[in-house]
């Protein structure tokens, strides 16, 4: 494959920064291995992603700062380029590792042997898989042949290791143990995975205050980790060949948000509805190459605007703003190859009343 000058040099970065995140996870010497790890893997998929979009012609250059765009702006856009096609599962894995990253580099985290080597194995496999699919080459080929993964503590149960991480915040909040800075740490890592299923994630201090007084109130994980019950980890393969991905559990259970801090589970956190819900129908359209009203024809037919997951109304005085969310892109995205759209247009156009029933195989409108 004939590589664009700079590809070329975003892809070897990303390269040499993947080795010495390997290099730094099978260090023998503890000090700032965690700290090298979560350094060297979120530089190394920026700079992939970052790679494979110039590759592809996509800009990566914000031209009113004349700087390159950031880690969140490259996984958006790697997520709606077809050749590139990072899934939802993966995009919350790469700002999972941004999350505790951000928090390492910039703060104090602390994140379990264990719950490091599930996130840079499934990193080492979604590299190796970005790689092939837009460069066709495996990471293999830039590993020395002397390169041997090893794990001291192979991959358990994420669930049980979620519940393991809890019970020792549990134990390090209780009283006489003066360890609460410790537990504060291993909090932020535990709320830096919220980001595996959502990308407003964002952990603050008022965040590990919540989650501090309900633990010490004794409530369940479930109940102050709700959106780490949407977790789960799929293993392929075995030994050297392992391959070990997010994904989201089917057992889950829908999760609810407060954000009035008086109520006793105050350590569910809020979330930040502009950002989730950052889309206008006008950008909706753009970003799937539709006009408007055809925009909201597709919309109609998969009834989008039903669905709170996808889209909100915001009400400002006198003014309601409908804004949609990036699950309201990716519905309509992943759609548009399966369906006849002259169909969805005659059915669904602006103007048909809701009395003429949808003939389109799997109409979600009327629901």
């Amino acid at each position: 494959m004939r590589l664009r000058q700079e590809a070329r040099v975003l892809k070897e970065k990303a390269v040499s920064s993947m080795v010495a995140a390997a290099e730094a996870f099978n260090s023998p010497y503890d000090r700032g291995r965690g700290t090298k790890v979560l350094l060297h893997l979120q530089h190394s998929f920026e700079m992939l992603l970052k790679a494979a979009l110039v590759q592809r012609g996509i800009r990566v250059l914000d031209p009113e700062l004349g700087r390159s765009i950031g880690f969140e702006a490259c996984v958006r856009k790697a997520m709606q380029h077809p050749d590139i096609k990072l899934s939802e599962a993966d995009a919350g894995m790469l700002r999972a590792i941004d999350a505790m990253r951000d928090d390492e580099q910039h703060w104090f985290n602390q994140v379990s042997e264990q719950l490091l080597y599930v996130h840079t194995r499934a990193g080492v496999t979604l590299f190796d898989d970005l790689l092939q699919r837009v460069f066709k080459e495996p990471l293999a080929d830039h590993l020395p042949v002397r390169v041997l993964p090893v794990s001291a503590h192979p991959p358990r149960d994420l669930a049980l290791l979620l519940d393991d991480e809890y019970t020792q915040i549990a134990s390090l909040l209780r009283p006489g143990r003066r360890a609460t800075h410790e537990a504060r740490a291993r909090i932020r890592t535990l709320l830096a995975l919220e980001a595996h299923t959502g990308p407003e994630t964002r952990v603050s201090d008022k965040d590990v205050d919540r989650v501090q007084a309900g633990i010490r109130g004794g409530a369940a994980r479930s109940e102050v980790f709700p959106r780490l019950e949407q977790l789960a980890t799929a293993t392929d393969g075995e030994g050297l060949l392992i391959k070990l991905r997010f994904v989201k559990s089917a057992d889950a259970p829908p999760v609810r948000y407060v954000a009035d801090e008086s109520v006793p589970a105050a350590a569910i956190r809020e979330v930040d509805l502009q950002a989730k819900f950052r889309r206008s129908a006008s950008d909706l359209a753009t970003a799937l190459g539709l006009t408007q009203p055809r925009c909201l024809a597709l919309r109609r037919h998969l009834g989008i605007d039903n669905d709170a997951a996808c889209c909100h109304e915001f009400v400002f005085d006198s003014q309601r703003l409908t804004r949609f969310s990036d699950n309201a892109y990716t519905r309509l995205r992943d759609a548009l190859g399966a369906l006849d759209l002259d169909e969805v247009w005659r059915v669904h156009r602006p103007g048909v009343g809701p009395a003429e029933p949808c003939m389109v195989a799997g109409c979600k409108a009327d629901s």
